[in-house]
């Protein structure tokens, strides 16, 4: 029996010290401008051995690191005279104090997988001592280190300092909120494909699998817990997708009726195409300029089991070399942008993204609307837009916009939570920019 515990002990020990170093590798690479959603794919390429209760931890701590980074970067300042000579052990150090703020596991635990982690990085045999030393002083420490961390704002808020100076100019009454449920963790939302099933019928199908759900949109339900999608019933046979619920309002805004020739214009992964041709029988044309994502695409209408008229890899600011000269009577222009909506999803956009980013997709986002103008039909309707929160993509693109095309109008929105387009993120919905388009 003893042996069968200790043996069970030292392979819950070698599998957690392999979660820590990996993902420390993982938040080292993303602070050195590579993209966590893909890192964390070629993870599970490079590791197909990995459990999922691993994958689970090393995207717990991927995305705490990452989400905290601002504190925890801050926390580490104190207690380090200067960063160590191995970088690894500096991210190793992060993952510590993340899983000794935020998780459930006893500090003792922690400190002993960290250190012993450490011992696999860098030549220096003092190094596991000056590791277990760091971590045990912030424990003796944590709520004097917490109160420093907070007294700058990098700290207090965990974002880069000037996207809290943006978001302060743009938004002086809700910047705090905003920074707020960034910080939280997303919401699981589906939408009811409802030329299967109806929202209220598989609300109850939910419930007799033992998941509740609330309505927030139309046919938006918000789980209370999120699951997995294989644990979603009907998942597989169309009868729901997950998507933000802001995300959903995209399609309904569109108002396409059956009939109608449309186009989806950086369509992938195609959340919006699917809730498009589950509204209305359209011509829906699906572009993208990734062919890999459109893969993506063509599984979602399969699942669904829904039919595009058309799928294109190609570039939305330049329809000459897709176009085939037919006008649309709908366009759907979610545009490259930001993300800055949707960090609570994606938390290592704040520390990617530099203020100076703004003018470049500010720029291709203009490009992608003058040249999709030019291809809607007269008194057709363009919605343009992003998952982003700044006013330089949203309001000042459109205003610019409006002023170089006088045969444009914009539409007020029939929806009374988007008077002036902007969603701002809360814990029910990721930030998004609606602005709907008529051609006069």
């Amino acid at each position: 029996m003893r042996e069968t515990f200790l043996t069970r002990t030292v392979l819950l020990l070698t599998t957690m010290i392999k979660t820590q170093l990996i993902a420390a590798g993982i938040v080292s690479d993303v602070l050195r401008g590579a993209n966590l959603t893909r890192l964390l794919q070629e993870c599970w390429q490079k590791h197909p051995a990995l459990s999922q209760q691993q994958k689970g931890a090393i995207q717990d701590f991927s995305y705490g690191v990452l989400r905290y980074y601002g504190q925890l970067a801050e926390i580490l300042t104190h207690l380090l005279e200067k960063k160590p000579s191995e970088n690894s052990i500096y991210y190793l150090l992060l993952i510590g104090v993340y899983q000794l703020l935020y998780s459930k596991t006893p500090a003792y635990t922690v400190t002993n997988q960290i250190v012993t982690a450490s011992r696999t990085l860098g030549s220096n045999k003092k190094i596991q001592g000056f590791v277990n030393a760091v971590l045990r002083s912030f424990i003796r420490r944590k709520e004097s280190l917490i109160a420093k961390a907070n007294e700058k704002q990098v700290g207090f808020y965990s974002h880069p300092q000037w996207w809290i100076n943006k978001l302060r100019t743009q938004y002086p009454e809700n910047f705090e909120a905003i920074l707020a449920a960034d910080n939280k963790h997303p919401p699981m939302t589906l939408r009811v494909n409802q030329r299967k099933t109806g929202v209220a019928a598989y609300q109850q199908l939910l419930a007799a699998h033992g998941m509740e759900a609330q309505l927030t949109w139309p046919e938006a339900l918000l789980l209370k817990n999120p699951v997995g999608i294989d644990k979603l019933p009907g998942f597989h046979d169309g009868l729901v997708s997950v998507q933000d619920a802001g995300a959903q309002r995209a399609a309904e805004l569109l108002d396409v009726h059956s009939g109608m020739h449309v186009l989806d214009a950086c369509a992938a992964p195609g959340g919006k195409s699917t809730h498009l041709l589950e509204l209305a029988d359209v011509s829906l044309t699906i572009l993208d300029n990734d062919e890999d994502r459109l893969t993506q695409v063509r599984q979602n209408l399969s699942r669904l089991q829904l039919q595009a008229a058309q799928i294109i890899c190609g570039d939305a600011a330049t329809p000459d070399t897709w176009w085939n000269g037919k006008s649309f009577d709908r366009i759907l222009a979610d545009v490259p942008c930001s993300a800055s909506g949707v960090v609570a999803r994606h938390p290592d956009i704040k520390w990617l993204r530099r203020e100076s980013d703004l003018k470049k997709f500010a720029a291709h986002q203009r490009a992608i609307l003058n040249a999709l103008w030019q291809i809607l039909v007269r008194n057709g309707k363009l919605l343009y837009v992003t998952c982003s929160i700044f006013h330089e993509e949203n309001k000042l693109q459109i205003a610019q916009f409006m002023q170089q095309h006088p045969d444009a109008r914009q539409l007020t929105l029939a929806d009374p939570m988007l008077p002036d387009g902007q969603l701002l993120p809360d814990m029910y919905h990721d930030g998004f920019f609606y602005a709907l388009l008529q051609k006069c």
